[in-house]
């Protein structure tokens, strides 16, 4: 079968309200053939997907991507005190005719920049990808707010993303990445990035710097005289090989563009960490009252915090901080600093989330380390944490029971005890759990319905892989004539990128029917140090087809799935892996592939720059590794494929073009 429509990978459907009472006698049905509250319309019928989550004066901002509203991206605000007309509530504050979304990288990002001046947001409106500025009271109606265009984006030919703003007297200079599609018939080669200025008053643009093939994280040293910055070349990706620089921005950002016609080149910046082709830097940020510049480093084998002045890890840590899939969307930042200068962070472990607060004035490692986890009222997965100068934290996190929600917690008083706490020691949970202050569904089920995972790990043929575990749960069925569930494993994209754990009623839907779910964290995901993420290199199609055939063989094992029951989906990538593991190996007995690739080589020469060297890593040089494309191309195998597959497409893909899914239905 062939279904197409129309995908936008940034926005997660979930929503309306379905309730279900546990129960007390259990009705015996085989696996798979349970009845469940959690319908195919609850899953499609609404909610939102949020991020961009900053603090302002005592105001708290996040967007929401609403599918009701043809997908666009609305900025929200709401007041945290000190207001009793609008505290608690959550108000429009952009245009009704803008969407937020930068389309730079494609995958955007970073599409926000927030100044000091409280009433002054600037955005990029997807439509045109012109830089606007929001002039902003957040107690109008969004009917009632205008935006004025300060760079134009020509129709998509100039995107703007992850700025920072610097404030000059009067005047509001932003600092942000710049991508060019402008030549004629533009092509992947032809795209120019850079880092620019724009006077924000007076539309004048700057280059800041150009040469490398890709920018990020520019950001502004407290003292306004230096910007640090990200780039990196093909054909490594930001978390391969990437160099953080230090430029002097009174003196690059003198001349205008048509002043300059060949602005200060990236070579002439100051390097201060990577450049050796080996190392990935991300996410640095610049302490607010040090002036020290930090960064995150997997130059230990992990992503690692460190600080510049002593190009030591502040965190000695076989875990990774930065985020789940760092490098893909532009904006992301996996630390902060509070107001009294202490580091906030957060890293993975066992699957769950470790809040961390240190001390950091000193120039060693960091002292006073506080971890703190869901014994202390945190949810399972958190992330984007932002601070007051209350003590009050603000992040996006979730569980498998709870959509991503935006939640505040207050930080314990006895934080600054001096000595050192783990979020395993063995204490008493408290009462100081995490507010939900929004959420992303109004989406609702009872436990009784909802399976949690457990984290898995299993044998496969570069050592241990690791997955994402769902039994079957619905208390109010039960199935004693067959000794296993069936199963579906499913593989995330990327491929680097990793499984998540925050509800999904996709997988859900499922686990309260009587599936159980795999979710498989693949050799080459994120989230498990430098080695395991680059298992892929050069073993695109190998290792990761490996992994989903173990990870479903070892629940086989362990009477935990029936091996004659063995289903395996996936989207992008993963759709890649599902359809390399149902043509190369004989495990799956369907399968299904959301907007997958089935024709490497078609893939090489069709996709946009940010990925467009991204198969050297993962397969070889192309047109020279020709023989290795066609060799793992699903769609060179069709003969081998005697199973049902349903193929998924969304026909504005600009990541995996349609003519994917088309040509591999053709050819079945």
């Amino acid at each position: 079968s062939l279904v197409f429509y129309t995908h936008n990978k940034s926005t997660i459907t979930m929503s309306s309200s379905s309730t279900s009472s546990s129960a007390s006698i259990k009705l015996d049905k085989p696996f798979g053939s349970w009845e469940s509250p959690i319908t195919s319309k609850s899953i499609i019928a609404g909610s939102v997907s949020i991020g961009n989550l900053n603090i302002l004066n005592d105001s708290l901002y996040w967007t929401e991507g609403r599918p009701k509203e043809g997908g666009r991206t609305v900025l929200c605000c709401q007041y945290l005190h000190n207001d009793k007309e609008c505290e608690g509530k959550a108000l429009d504050v952009s245009p009704k005719d803008s969407n937020i979304r930068s389309l730079v990288h494609e995958y955007g990002g970073g599409s926000l920049v927030f100044g000091s001046n409280p009433n002054h947001i600037f955005f990029s409106d997807f439509k045109e990808q012109n830089l606007c500025k929001l002039v902003l009271n957040p107690k109008q109606k969004s009917d009632s707010v205008s935006s004025v265009v300060i760079a134009k984006g020509n129709n998509g030919a100039l995107r703007y993303a992850d700025g920072v703003i610097k404030d000059n007297n009067d005047d509001e200079i932003i600092y942000c990445v710049r991508e060019d599609h402008s030549k004629p018939n533009c092509t992947p080669k032809d795209v120019v990035n850079e880092l620019i200025s724009i006077d924000t008053n007076t539309g004048e643009i700057n280059v800041v710097a150009t040469g490398d093939d890709f920018y990020a994280a520019p950001r502004l040293s407290p003292d306004g005289k230096k910007l640090a910055y990200i780039s990196w070349n093909h054909p490594h990706m930001p978390w391969d090989a990437t160099s953080l620089y230090l430029v002097n921005i009174d003196e690059s950002d003198s001349k205008s563009d048509s002043e300059t016609p060949s602005p200060i080149h990236t070579k002439d910046h100051e390097l201060i960490a990577g450049g050796d082709g080996q190392t990935s830097i991300i996410q640095p940020l610049w302490h607010p009252t040090q002036g020290t510049l930090y960064y995150i480093s997997d130059q230990s084998g992990y992503y690692n915090i460190y600080r510049s002045s002593t190009k030591e890890p502040i965190f000695s840590m076989e875990h990774d901080f930065g985020g789940a899939a760092p490098g893909w969307i532009l904006g992301q930042q996996g630390f902060n600093f509070l107001a009294d200068g202490r580091i906030v962070a957060q890293y993975q472990k066992d699957g769950k989330s470790v809040l961390i607060v240190a001390d950091v004035s000193g120039s060693g490692p960091a002292t006073n380390v506080r971890e703190y986890g869901m014994k202390d009222g945190l949810p399972m997965k958190l992330g984007d944490v932002k601070a007051n100068d209350k003590n009050e934290l603000y992040f996006i996190g979730g569980s498998p029971s709870n959509p991503s929600c935006i939640y505040k917690w207050t930080l314990p008083e006895d934080d600054d005890v001096d000595n050192d706490k783990s979020a395993d020691d063995d204490k008493k949970e408290n009462n100081n759990s995490a507010q939900i202050l929004v959420s992303s569904s109004t989406l609702s089920f009872p436990d009784s319905v909802i399976s949690v995972p457990k984290q898995v790990t299993f044998p496969t043929t570069l050592g241990d892989a690791y997955g994402y575990y769902y039994p079957p749960k619905n208390d109010g069925f039960e199935c004693k004539t067959e000794t296993a569930p069936p199963l579906i494993v499913k593989a995330h994209g990327g491929p680097t990128a990793c499984a998540s754990t925050i509800f999904s009623p996709i997988i859900q839907y499922w686990t309260s029917r009587g599936f159980a779910i795999l979710d498989v964290d693949y050799g080459g995901s994120t989230g498990y140090g430098r080695a395991y993420r680059r298992r892929l290199v050069k073993s695109w199609g190998i290792v990761d087809i490996d992994d989903v055939c173990a990870g479903a063989k070892y629940l086989v094992a362990q009477s935990l799935a029936d091996g004659n029951r063995l289903c395996i989906d996936g989207g992008s990538a993963g759709g890649y892996t599902t359809l390399g593991a149902l043509a190369f190996r004989d495990v799956f007995n369907a399968g299904t592939s959301l907007y997958g690739i089935g024709d490497l080589t078609a893939l090489a020469g069709d996709t946009h720059k940010f990925e467009s060297r991204y198969l050297d890593d993962l397969v070889g040089p192309y047109p020279e590794d020709e023989a290795i494309y066609k060799a793992r191309s699903p769609i060179e195998s069709v003969d081998t494929l005697s199973c049902p597959i349903l193929l998924l497409q969304g026909a504005e893909d600009k990541v995996v073009p349609p003519n994917q899914a088309q040509t591999m239905y053709e050819a079945v």
